[in-house]
């Protein structure tokens, strides 16, 4: 029993020391900071917090459960049958591009978006897996980019949504920063990439509803119904967050990761109609359905913010449910021929117009 205990306590002291001293857990708010953040009206009781009380807090035995759940159920078709080839872009081509406003998917929830001259990273997670470590989760399904992240052009802004391993990598952030203008992040969030050495002066924090002028674009930092944390011991310590990009001839939305509610139907009635909504359809489970959309509800979700077409994402980069990996395609684009709704399923690489009037993409995926 006391060799037990001892083993028990030093695992429990080596956790402890790895989540606070491995680089890619990131920072902490400081004292200071959450002082700050009780001005917020999702932050409460020292936690940030949806309008809906979800995510429930699970009991240890619960999250145990869960993980055992995820780690032994065998899902067929779960990848690919071999690694996804993107659609390769010259890096002179990005460099060199003024059209009209487009954007390059990397998969699962990543693009750049290249409009009114400007190149904008959102949620560029270009890492290996969706961990703290490459030994703690399974690899992307890409092994390649469109573009290698050393070829690719001056950023002048990086969105964030939320800080989730499969949304914010360190490795990603280390190797744009110093190419990267500004980053804008909802509360809290900013402080991992302070911790990555990305200079204060280059972060904007943002709460929902908080409109920002980046030169000719209007960011706005919009609701969503999900969680955060990165570590043992910091969950719900940092804000999660859909997004508004809008130019003078484009409005785009970007959901970020969650749960189906009522914010869809507020985002839609202020700010909307969105020429593309980027809409999250993957990593489902009714398990916690609360917190990620099931298909379904991602189609229904685009009629709520009123886009005029929507492309699926938060699919085709890693295995972190227990579905097929072309599940969440495959329903939307059912459900979205019931409602009305344009759906658009570019391949990862391939050029996307925001304002284009026409549907060309092909079912890339279904001889995968």
């Amino acid at each position: 029993m006391i060799t037990t205990l001892i083993i028990i306590g030093l695992l429990a002291i080596f956790v402890l020391a790895l989540t606070n001293l491995y680089p890619s857990f990131g920072g902490n708010s400081s004292e200071s900071q959450k002082l700050t953040y009780e001005q917020s009206q999702q932050f409460r009781e020292g936690k940030f917090r949806n309008v809906e009380a979800v995510p429930k807090d699970l009991e240890l035995s619960g999250k145990l459960g869960l993980a055992y759940k995820f780690f032994t159920t065998k899902v067929p078709n779960g990848r690919p049958k071999a690694d996804l080839i993107p659609q390769k872009i010259d890096s002179i081509h990005l460099a060199d591009y003024d059209g009209v406003a487009r954007m390059i998917w990397f998969g699962h929830s990543s693009f750049l978006l290249q409009i009114d001259g400007k190149n904008i990273l959102i949620d560029p997670m270009f890492g290996a897996v969706a961990a703290p470590h490459p030994l703690l989760g399974e690899k992307r399904f890409n092994k390649e980019f469109p573009i290698s992240i050393d070829k690719l052009p001056q950023i002048d802004a990086v969105i964030f949504s939320h800080d989730h391993y499969d949304h914010l990598d360190y490795e990603s952030v280390l190797k744009i920063k110093d190419k990267t203008n500004h980053f804008y992040t909802p509360l809290g969030v900013g402080n991992h990439l302070t911790k990555w050495g990305v200079s204060d002066a280059n972060i904007t924090e943002m709460d929902w509803w908080q409109e920002t002028q980046f030169g000719s674009l209007k960011f706005v930092c919009t609701p969503a119904q999900h969680f955060s944390g990165r570590g043992l011991n910091n969950a719900q310590s940092t804000l999660w967050s859909s997004w508004v990009i809008t130019s003078e001839n484009e409005n785009i939305f970007f959901s970020g990761d969650s749960g189906y509610a009522s914010h869809f139907t507020e985002i839609g009635e202020k700010y909307g109609p969105f020429d593309l909504a980027l809409m999250e359809c993957g990593q489902y489970n009714e398990m916690w359905s609360d917190i990620h959309m099931m298909p379904e509800e991602t189609a229904q979700a685009g009629i709520d913010v009123k886009a005029k077409k929507i492309m699926p994402i938060h699919w085709a980069g890693f295995k972190l449910a227990l579905h097929e990996w072309t599940d969440p395609i495959k329903r939307v684009e059912a459900k979205a021929v019931e409602l009305n709704i344009e759906v658009i399923s570019p391949q990862i690489g391939q050029e996307i117009i925001v304002k284009d009037s026409v549907n060309n993409y092909s079912d890339w995926w279904k001889s995968l």
